[in-house]
């Protein structure tokens, strides 16, 4: 049976990719998308991921807008990764597709309610506000999710600052929530996701599918290497968010461990640093996890047969 997703995103040209791999491969089923502020505004990354359901032809699954700013902190955006529009490079259609009338929040406990409990997994791939607010409003759907699995955060390095990935720290509190809930939570971070790098030869396999929609995740993939060589100095860009949905379609993708996470919320120099524990082996109780090492041609060949079976939607 097809996994039940649920995709918390700000599109963002990796969370575009990764909206794209779960409408593509046949062991997703695709139950709604979410929009929350991060890579840009609310309203961009809405517009966005309506852009995207339009290129792939994402048909019968409800997208929601959900919560323009953070917790308590004001609004960080990534506008120096993503450019102005939060998905530079590509032409972006305009969308026909009709948000659903719901909050996110909402949305995201009606579906995880109306389903049997161990059915739906959680994919966040952007700040975790809509998720927090979700979990405070409605406790009952810690117990109903199979799990969550989110991109964001790292054991060993950081990205928006020394110690904190952007996701964490533009709404550490909501992080903070997320990570200390009960349910089975497994953190896909930069340590993992720095390693699915988009090479020259990953880029010519994307190309060689030859629809639009492989097109765009090129000239996605081409804005993308001019940001991240720019700003952060990668000759090949990483795309983060996709491993999320990778893992959730063939966990052999990528090795985890198992260990106690938390978010640092009070630290000076490490706010919103994603600590864990590896001291010792983990608590009988411990329900987290962390991502170590990736099957790159594994996860890339997910990525490009997803693309294939995409081919070239009716508009």
């Amino acid at each position: 049976m097809p996994r039940k997703i649920i995709l918390d995103c700000d599109p963002g040209h990796d969370d575009a990719i990764a909206i794209l791999l779960a409408h593509g491969n046949p062991e997703i089923e695709l139950l709604a998308v979410t929009t929350v502020v991060g890579n840009q505004t609310l309203e961009k990354v809405t517009r966005n991921a309506l852009a995207v359901a339009e290129i792939a032809g994402i048909v019968g699954v409800p997208f929601a807008a959900g919560c323009p700013r953070p917790l308590v902190r004001t609004i960080e955006v990534a506008a120096d990764i993503h450019g102005e529009s939060g998905m530079d490079g590509p032409e972006l259609p305009e969308s026909t597709r009709e948000l659903d009338g719901r909050h996110a929040v909402d949305l995201i406990i009606d579906t995880i309610m109306a389903s049997e409990p161990g059915e739906i997994t959680l994919v966040p791939t952007g700040g975790l506000t809509n998720i927090a607010l979700a979990v405070r409003k409605e406790p009952r759907i810690v117990s109903r999710v199979r799990e969550v699995v989110l991109m964001g955060g790292g054991f060993h390095v950081g990205n928006w600052s020394a110690t904190a990935e952007f996701n964490i720290i533009i709404d550490p509190e909501a992080a903070h929530i997320v990570f200390n809930e009960a349910w089975p939570l497994t953190m896909v971070g930069l340590d993992l996701t720095h390693q699915a790098l988009a090479t020259p030869e990953v880029r010519a396999r994307i190309d060689a599918v030859g629809t639009a929609p492989s097109r765009f995740v090129g000239e996605l993939l081409e804005f993308f290497a001019s940001t991240y060589l720019e700003t952060q100095g990668f000759t090949h860009p990483p795309v983060h968010d996709p491993c999320a949905v990778a893992y959730v379609i063939d966990p052999s993708v990528m090795t985890v461990r198992k260990t106690p996470l938390d978010v640092e919320l009070t630290g000076t120099l490490t706010l919103g640093m994603t600590v864990a524990d590896f001291r010792s082996p983990p608590p009988a109780d411990c329900t987290t996890q962390v991502a170590v090492d990736l099957d790159t041609d594994k996860f890339w060949a997910l990525i490009e047969d997803a693309l294939r079976r995409i081919g070239e939607p009716a508009r």
